[in-house]
This record gives structure tokens, sequence and C-alpha cells, in this order.
């Protein structure tokens, strides 16, 4: 009989495969790697005879699938800590963004900022996402306002993928906010964007998506649909912040344009998610922005889980409404703010997210074919990972088969 050959074997858990209901679970399973992927995944007891593997036994514990962030915005200038004690003390958001604050002074700090300091501030805030056994996040771009501070940040976004054990999406965020320089311009900004920038910034490879902000205070429908055609003359995806503070049926133009997803959702309607259900579009949840700023109108749930809309998670990690770098504590909040259950909360960081990002033929599950990376929690149950609050669980990373 012919032995397989693997590179390496990891055993003595339960392994959270993520594949079907009960989390998947393989009780005394068994994972076996081959290069940067995983060639076997199920119990141990039928695990086939090879040789040359190295074996790991894990002693207990489970093992899920590497944690994906799929939405961030982590590579930025400055700090607002100052705004959010004056935001606790009283002072309105008008009045901050009068005296040049909000997101116009993160705007003008990561103008300023070159890119060595802006990589240094985003690794800083990296190192404890990784922690929290992130193995893929999304970065997008949203605070420079001009072509060349924009690709500035995606630059950044990319050496972080060179230089650091982590997979890495970039996002141009350009239709974040119009820039005071375009102040009662916000048409001629958008033309800029997508006559221009859309297309230099395609040409570089230096987004592996569209996104835009569908609001009041930042872009109509009618604007981010000429961006999202922009996006797909370049062969770029889109994706949309939507429905956070008011319904404008930007979830469901997402969705028209078969968008990877549409976050916050706050205020979503029964027709956004069943246009998202018909598209596949992800709704991603995103509980620090909630927490923060406070809100009492949650995201629809019970309506996505009624349509069949996948739900993710994800940090929303930001300088103003959700300076988050835990994606656990996401989980806790998940389940907390918006009645998630443990298994959706943590399906929505892992086989949902990854969805999110167009990567869920490689990521987010644990079956043969997909990348090495997985996580080794010292936990008896994966819903300790959503019931713990805050804190360090000394996990175990492998990113592409090595220990990280």
């Amino acid at each position: 009989m012919s032995l397989a050959h693997y590179d390496s074997i990891w055993l003595g858990a339960d392994v959270v495969t993520l594949r079907g209901g009960r989390y998947g679970i393989i009780e005394d399973g068994a994972v076996a790697v081959r290069g940067d992927q995983l060639a076997w995944v199920g119990p141990r007891s039928e695990l086939p005879p090879s040789h040359g593997a190295v074996v790991h036994d894990f002693g207990g514990g489970i093992v899920t699938p590497g944690l994906i962030d799929c939405h961030t915005h982590l590579v930025f200038g400055g700090d607002r800590s100052r705004e959010f004690e004056q935001r606790l003390n009283g002072v309105s958001y008008a009045d901050i963004a009068a005296a040049g604050g909000g997101i116009l002074s993160t705007v003008n700090a990561t103008r300023a900022a070159g890119e060595d300091e802006l990589l240094a501030l985003a690794e800083a805030r990296l190192a404890m996402l990784l922690a929290d056994g992130v193995t893929c996040i999304e970065i997008k771009s949203g605070y420079g306002l001009t072509l060349e501070s924009e690709i500035k940040m995606l630059r950044v976004a990319r050496r972080i993928a060179q230089t650091h054990p982590v997979q890495v999406k970039t996002t141009l965020m350009a239709a974040h906010a119009v820039p005071p320089e375009y102040a009662g311009r916000a048409d001629d900004y958008v033309a800029l964007i997508c006559e221009h920038w859309i297309p230099e910034v395609a040409a570089l490879g230096l987004a592996d998506a569209v996104d835009g902000f569908c609001e009041h205070l930042a872009f109509s429908p009618q604007q981010i649909a000429r961006v999202f055609d922009a996006a797909r003359a370049a062969g770029l995806p889109v994706k949309l912040h939507a429905e956070q503070l008011s319904s404008l049926g930007g979830s469901a133009l997402a969705a028209n344009y078969g968008a990877l997803s549409a976050d916050h959702l706050e205020y979503a309607t029964a027709e956004d998610a069943q246009a998202m259900a018909q598209s596949g579009t992800v709704a991603v949840l995103l509980p620090g922005a909630c927490y923060l700023l406070r809100e009492t109108q949650l995201p629809p749930v019970a309506l996505f889980r009624r349509h069949g809309v996948p739900m993710a998670l994800a940090s929303d990690s930001n300088p103003g409404t959700s300076p988050a770098c835990s994606l656990r504590l996401m989980l806790n909040m998940g389940c907390t703010l918006f009645r998630l259950t443990p298994e959706e909360a943590l399906a929505g960081v892992t086989l949902h997210a990854a969805r999110a990002l167009g990567l869920e033929a490689e990521l987010g599950t644990l079956e043969a074919g997909k990348m090495a990376d997985f996580v080794h929690w010292p936990v008896a149950h994966p819903a300790e990972l959503a019931y713990w609050l805050g804190g360090q669980i000394a996990s175990t990373v492998v990113y592409r088969g090595q220990r990280r």
C-alpha cells in the first residue's frame, strides 16, 4: 500500500471545520499539510498512512480556520482619542468637525505622514489583530482623498503583506468623504475618481476592490453607481458602506452590481435583504462602531436569517468610530449586541468573511485544497471564543502551513 506524503500533521484536538451544522466539529480530528495547503482533514482514526511528516500533537483544545478581518481602515495617521473624550463631555460631532476635527483631522494627518510612518502605525495595530488569530485582513484607503495619498495608503497595505505572515486584500475607498478642496462639488470629485483615479490605481495593481460610503453625509446612490460603473470597467469587484445612518437603498444598489459585501446595514430593509440574498452579497456587521457610537438601531439580523443572507463580522478598525484591534472581541459584541449565536459569529469571521473578500475558494473552512491557515485554541468548545471578554488566549497560529 502506497503511503501519503505530507509535510506536517497536526492532531490531538477537535477540528472545527465550519462545514455544516454544529460548527462542523470533527472530534479528535487531524489536519495534514502539504506545502501551503491542507491535504487532508478528518478524524484522527481515519488519517491515511503517511511518511516523512512532522507530527504536532496539541494535547487537547480546538482547531479553527484562521480568522479573517474583512473590513478595516488600518492605515491612517494620527488618532482621535481626544474627540472621543469631547463627545463624552457633550460636544457634538458637528462642533468637533467645525473645529477641524472628525474625518478631516485624520485626512490631514494621513496626508502629512510618510509611508514609513504610516507603516509603523499600522503594524502596531496589526500586531494586536494577529495575536487574536487573524491570518487574513482587508485594508481600505479613504483617508487620503488625493490620488497621491490614496496610492500611498494602498502601497503601505501592500508592504504589510510583504513583511508580515498575513494575507492582505486592499480596497480603494476614495469615495469615503468629499475632501475640503471639493466642498460643494461632490459630483466633480466623483468624476475625478471615476475617470482618473480608479483606472490609475487598477493599472498599478494596488487595489483588489473598490468601496464607497453611501450616506446623506457622503455620497448618494447615483454617485455611488458611477463609482461602481468605473470599477466594473477597470475589472474590480465592489463593496459598499451602506444603511449605517439612514435607509437610502445602498445595499440593494450594491447587490444589483453583484457586490462582494454591503457593510454596516443598521437601516437595511426587507427589500435590501432580498436583493442581497439573490445576488449572494454578504452582510458585514460591525458591532464595534455600534458600541462606540452607542447606537440603538441595530442591523436586521432576523431579516438576514430569514432570507438566507450570509453574515460576516469585522472590526471596522478605524480612528473615528471603531478603534478596535481585537477581532475576537467582535465575536462577543456580535453575540451580545446583535444577538448572533456563537456559531454564527465564528462563521462570520471565517466562512462568510472569506466570501466577503472573494476568497471562499481558498479560505474560511478547514478542508482539503484550501490554504493551510488555522489556529489552535486551548479551549473546550468553540463558543468560548465568543464568551471571553478581552484578554489573550494563548493560541498557536499556523499560516500557510508554518507555525507563525
